[in-house]
């Protein structure tokens, strides 16, 4: 994980509808909450994103902004959006260069670890967690990000 102080490393990725959304774009509203994935559809990435939709109205009255990040393409991205009803952006990083840049490479390079940051508008990461299989975390870390905001 990157260090809470450090700036965030820029970006430019897809969305499902194949828009390209920058770093500088996700954070013209306010702080934002970057979590990155393994793939969509699997169990563990479902109910992330699921408890991450449950609370998503909430999220927005803080004023923060909340995307994911995976290695998955558009076209598995627009179909896992719509299953579930998710209503936050999923963004393609099939390549993981992203996911390289901000220290959430699998071990060995295989895979992605579960990860997610607060980035503030200056595009410093004030926090961030790690949880592989304990997707309890994550949700605390938002909520936390939530009431700090």
């Amino acid at each position: 994980m990157l260090k809470n102080g450090s700036q965030a490393p820029d970006f430019k990725l897809k969305n499902a509808d194949g828009e390209t959304l920058s770093l500088d774009d996700l954070l013209k509203n306010g702080s934002l909450i970057l979590y990155f994935y393994p793939a969509d559809f699997t169990p563990g990435c479902t109910k992330e994103a699921c408890a991450i939709r449950d609370i998503y109205d909430d999220i927005l009255e803080t004023g923060l902004t909340v995307v994911g990040i995976s290695p998955q393409a558009g076209d598995s991205h627009a179909r896992f959006a719509e299953r579930y009803e998710l209503p936050f952006e999923l963004l393609c990083d099939e390549d993981k260069a992203v996911t390289k840049a901000y220290d959430l490479d699998g071990p060995l390079g295989i895979g992605v670890r579960r990860g997610t940051y607060l980035i503030n508008t200056d595009k410093t990461i004030v926090d961030g967690v790690l949880a592989d299989i304990n997707i309890s975390k994550h949700l605390r870390f938002i909520e936390n990000a939530m009431a700090a905001a």
